[in-house]
């Protein structure tokens, strides 16, 4: 196995989400299904990682306050500080064109459909509305669906950020459009910034997945952290949500996303030595420009994968 550790950011984007603003909920309604659902969202998902003594990154999108008003953001960051885990930034654009009153307008959903000053102008508004919930000014962001180009980065740089985390083999070229090769999964100085990119494995031969927890098996994700510290990448970069461990109507917990949460958890925990966790707070110092290449295909863990997907989304998928 390797010497170097790596640094892992286990990273949780955390939003209202626009399905539950659209289906005309209440934002007290929407709060719960988005960040509580089925008691499996941002309080549990704390606890969990204090059990295990892990660090987290969570990415807050604070725009739906331009509707709803800072007091739910206020709730979510100060629990998450609360917690000593780090807030940093989240955008859905098209939260800038929403209304409380009409819940089908919405302004352009991709961040990359906006002109550079449109997206500087929206970052520094959304880093304000952040700060005002009781954040300390974020030094990383993560573009929502990943929606980011070299546009976004620039801007970044231009606001003071040092990271960002938006680039994703998995979602490339469209609507990840930061000019990095797909399988750029090694941090990397890009447009004034450090460019860290959501870890992905070849899943098939030819195609990407990203290591999210939604997206993985827990035999995936723990042959991509073996992998991670066989080569000693320069990090692993994990993604999830604070509504991804319910089903999609938030009513009941996915046993299969729970578990996987927990798994990933336990594993983060026993390798710590070789698999730090980090907050992007503390700017860590990153091994720049490596040539670190995604885990290679496996037909056993996709079979297996596939298997449980399958029982996912006949059995826990179903609403209460």
């Amino acid at each position: 196995m390797g010497g170097m550790p790596t640094p892992v950011f286990l990273t949780i984007d955390t939003e209202f989400a626009w399905r539950h603003h659209s289906a005309g909920n209440d934002v007290s309604a929407i709060h719960a299904l988005s960040l509580e659902p089925a008691g499996v969202g941002l309080a549990w998902q704390l606890e969990t990682l204090a059990r295990h003594a892990l660090r987290a990154v969570f990415f807050v999108d604070p725009m739906p306050a331009l509707i709803y008003g800072l007091d739910p953001f206020r709730r979510i960051v100060g629990a998450i500080l609360e917690a000593g885990q780090d807030v940093q930034l989240h955008l859905h654009a098209q939260w800038a064109g929403a209304k409380a009153d009409d819940r089908a307008a919405h302004g352009r959903f991709e961040l990359i459909d906006f002109a550079c000053d449109e997206q500087r102008d929206l970052l520094a508004g959304a880093i304000d509305l952040l700060v005002a919930a009781g954040a300390p000014r974020p030094v990383a962001f993560r573009a929502g669906s990943y929606s980011a180009n070299d546009d976004t980065l620039a801007a970044l740089a231009d606001l003071g950020l040092r990271y960002d985390s938006s680039h994703n083999g998995a979602g490339h070229p469209w609507p990840s459009a930061i000019a990095l090769p797909q399988r750029q999964i090694a941090p990397v100085r890009h447009c004034g910034l450090i460019e860290v990119p959501v870890t992905t494995i070849e899943d098939q031969p030819g195609h990407l997945r990203n290591f999210q927890i939604c997206a993985l098996s827990s035999g995936e994700m723990r042959a991509a952290l073996e992998h991670a510290v066989a080569y000693e990448h320069g990090v692993v970069t994990i993604v999830g949500h604070s509504f991804e461990l319910a089903n999609r109507a938030g009513t009941r917990a996915n046993a299969v996303h729970v578990r996987r949460f927990e798994a990933l958890c336990a594993m983060l925990g026993e390798m710590r030595e070789m698999l730090p966790t980090m907050h992007f707070a503390d700017e860590p110092r990153l091994q720049l420009g490596r040539d670190d290449a995604p885990l290679g295909p496996s037909i056993l863990r996709l079979r297996w994968r596939q298997a449980e997907q399958l029982w996912s989304n006949m059995v826990e998928e179903r609403a209460a």
